[in-house]
């Protein structure tokens, strides 16, 4: 791209503008509606459909009080809240008029979700974008936020004389002053790393600007030879995966005899601005692959990678499959995509004017904030983590929740700007990996060179990393590969430990020789079992892993240990 004499003044203002708008580009966004504007207005047959359906929803919602209802207060549903919507779980909403005004509003939602459907002509992403801005209206005048109309807020209000709506204005207030401030908000919690969660022993035994890797101690008095990498996403701190001793998916392991080593990310600043994608696969992963191969000599490495820390595995197990390294025994990739055509909801961001408004941010601050990514996240599912928990902290005054997963889930992370720049462009916007153009060293590396076993786990409730688009991997690789499909989300369906209720999982098993299946026909074929996905990836570990041996000691000589983990990278804000 050519740059003309003030375009660092160009750069400047449009970075200006973007921190108005936490990074969200006005131009997308009113692109998006002329767009869908333009083709409904020429698409009246489109015009008499929607017409149709805002008269049937309007006598649908006349005839309510008329319909049949199993509570017995005579006022029928005419619609319903989606199964995911706990907005009016409350048994006042059952009642007149809450009731009334729950329907119209959930027609209203209804009749957009179908309005903002794409239409023939228009341009792919046209139609979800706006049915995503329309949603974000919605959510923010829904009854549910308001006072006078939330039946579960008066009833609070009444039983404490108005002490909640007073105490809520006070936590208001202290949110508003941490956000002029610019400030991170305390979070306040029982769950500390080091002490209650990321606590499971081990030491640092390698440190560099990017990242520090942790070895865990062993627990049983043999290990399978070969060791395990864990690379977790940069986006977020690595103990995702080392929460409580129960939620540890580390701890999973290191007590099946296992040595594992992580990779901790380090939380860059604007002095790492310029540290690129290939950095963090060649500082990163294959900078941790060379310290373990030095710990652990003459042995393969299972290769694990997490959500984004998986898609840079990939790229690097390409790599080295190009270039003839074959020291990964297996690969794992847990919620990671390796094709981003189908990406899920985070497409409705990334489009040529959302990226360079997002650069011209980054430009500006050397990073993408935390509180900027994180708002991206929160607004994919805004009823629940922004209006939901307003409603409960400055209006009904609850206590949030303290969980090891909230926890972590408040301590986010930064981005360096070349480097998301880079993701952004390269694999979402562009789509390199699976299409043959994504480079490494000047030379394209293709999946299909993988030839080490595969275990590719996706979650069926997944907002971020759609089950469907991870399956994808499937359809570019040639090796045996056993595909685990796991009840839950993007982080909750990771964190699913033998025993604990409720959970299921279904996997498939994909010989060399067999041809590709779609989607929707492996589902069909693949029941689901009751149970942990932990326990079959363990099984398929340890086949996958020569007789056991003695644990090795931690660190080398090269790479003695530097502390105790959890590091210190874990601990920077």
């Amino acid at each position: 791209m050519t740059s003309h004499p003030y375009d660092s003044i160009d750069r400047a203002s449009r970075a200006a503008m973007a921190r108005l708008t936490s990074g969200v580009s006005p131009y997308a966004a009113m692109a998006a509606w002329m767009d869908w504007g333009l083709h409904l207005s020429r698409a009246p047959g489109r015009q008499a459909e929607l017409a149709e359906l805002a008269r049937d929803s309007a006598l649908r919602l006349m005839m309510g009080p008329l319909l049949p209802d199993d509570g017995g207060d005579g006022l029928g549903s005419a619609f319903s809240p989606r199964s995911d919507d706990h907005r009016f779980d409350h048994a006042g909403w059952t009642m007149p008029p809450f009731k009334w005004w729950m329907q119209g509003y959930l027609a209203t939602e209804r009749f957009w979700d179908e309005a903002a459907q794409t239409i023939r002509g228009m341009r792919p992403g046209s139609g979800p974008r706006v049915g995503f801005m329309a949603r974000q209206m919605l959510d923010a005048i829904s009854p549910s936020n308001f006072v006078p109309l939330n039946p579960e807020v008066l009833e609070r209000t009444r039983t404490e004389k108005g002490a909640n709506l007073i105490e809520g204005w006070k936590t208001w207030l202290e949110d508003a002053a941490y956000e002029a401030a610019h400030t991170p908000h305390p979070h306040e919690s029982d769950y500390k790393p080091g002490e209650n969660i990321a606590c499971t022993p081990g030491k640092v035994v390698f440190r560099n600007r990017l990242m520090e890797l942790i070895q865990y101690a062993p627990t049983t008095e043999t290990v399978c030879p070969e060791p395990i990498l864990i690379v977790p996403a940069w986006i977020m701190k690595y103990y995702i995966l080392d929460l409580s001793a129960r939620n540890s998916l580390i701890k999973y392991l290191v007590d099946r005899g296992h040595t594992v080593f992580c990779i901790s990310w380090t939380n860059p600043d604007e002095s790492l601005r310029d540290v690129s994608l290939d950095d963090y696969r060649r500082e990163g992963v294959m900078g941790a692959l060379d310290v373990v191969s030095d710990i652990v000599p003459e042995c393969q490495i299972h290769a694990c990678g997490y959500c984004l820390g998986g898609t840079m595995l990939s790229i690097a197990a390409a790599t080295m499959a190009r270039d003839g390294d074959e020291r990964l025994a297996t690969i794992t990739l847990l919620a990671a995509q390796t094709d981003f055509t189908e990406a899920g909801e985070l497409l409705m961001f990334v489009d040529d004017s959302q990226v360079a408004w997002l650069e011209d941010m980054m430009w500006d601050q050397g990073y993408l904030d935390r509180d900027q990514m994180s708002g991206a996240f929160r607004a994919l599912r805004p009823e629940d983590l922004i209006w939901q928990r307003a409603v409960d902290r400055y209006l009904l005054a609850k206590d949030e929740p303290d969980f090891d997963i909230l926890a972590w889930n408040a301590d986010s992370t930064r981005m360096p700007a070349r480097m998301h720049s880079e993701y952004l462009r390269s694999l979402f916007l562009e789509n390199r990996l699976t299409s043959g153009r994504f480079a490494v060293n000047g030379r394209v590396i293709a999946l299909k060179d993988i030839s080490a076993p595969m275990f590719v786990l996706g979650t069926e409730a997944d907002h971020i990393a759609p089950w469907r688009s991870v399956y994808k991997a499937t359809l570019f690789t040639e090796n045996d590969l056993r595909f685990c499909l796991t009840s839950g989300g993007h982080n909750g369906g990771i964190l699913t430990p033998p025993g604990k209720a409720g959970r299921h999982f279904r996997l498939g098993h994909r010989t060399v020789d067999r041809q590709y299946m779609d989607p929707d026909t492996w589902l069909a074929q693949h029941d689901p079992q009751d149970g942990s996905w932990w326990e079959p990836w363990g099984a398929w570990l340890s086949d996958h892993s020569r007789a056991p041996v003695a644990p090795p000691g931690l660190g080398s000589e090269r790479h003695p240990p530097a502390c105790d983990a959890p590091g210190s990278y874990v601990f920077q804000q």
